[in-house]
């Protein structure tokens, strides 16, 4: 179904400009996002070029790139958060700061294995994922800002490493 709107000329005269009229895939996008995704899909599939939604298709492919790169910085905020709480509060270390470490390390080294050219992120991730675990530790613990490392204390391949910091 085609959305049209009349519009009032300067002298008071209504008029149906086609100019306004939305696309029923772009309307659908709106309205039931999985629906469109699944219309979005069968023209793909069917090589129906001309009657794809590319505007938001566009938009859409380069959301889930972001979201790669918001999940790989999401996941090293956590590691890092518990690895700091591992490291400065060892009296309350136990099995389940162990096993968030573990999960999020592997959670990590998945999305960079199914997404290889976030690599080179990884850098700029670990420092983003800092902050992010900076938080994380003054949320969930006494300690304070000022006990803790202004930049991020390991290297990326102590993050990475299955074994850190584990004795």
């Amino acid at each position: 179904m085609l959305k049209t709107e009349l519009k009032q000329d300067s002298q008071g005269d209504c008029h149906n400009h086609a100019s306004d009229q939305v696309s029923p895939s772009a309307n659908q996008y709106e309205q039931d996002f999985y629906a469109w995704t699944q219309e979005q899909s069968d023209l793909l599939r069917l090589g129906k070029w001309q009657a794809l939604d590319i505007k938001n298709l566009v938009e859409e492919i380069s959301s889930l790139g972001k979201q790669q790169k918001q999940e790989l910085r999401n996941r090293l905020g956590v590691l890092i958060g518990h690895l700091l709480k591992w490291q400065f509060q060892p009296e309350l270390r136990g099995k389940s700061w162990r096993a968030t470490i573990r999960e999020q390390r592997d959670e990590i080294l998945d999305v960079l294995q199914e997404n290889p050219s976030l690599k080179p992120y990884i850098g700029e991730a670990v420092q983003k994922g800092f902050r992010q675990g900076i938080s994380l530790v003054l949320r969930e613990t006494p300690l304070d800002i000022h006990d803790l490392p202004l930049e991020c204390p390991y290297a990326i391949a102590q993050i990475l490493d299955l074994e850190f910091p584990f004795e």
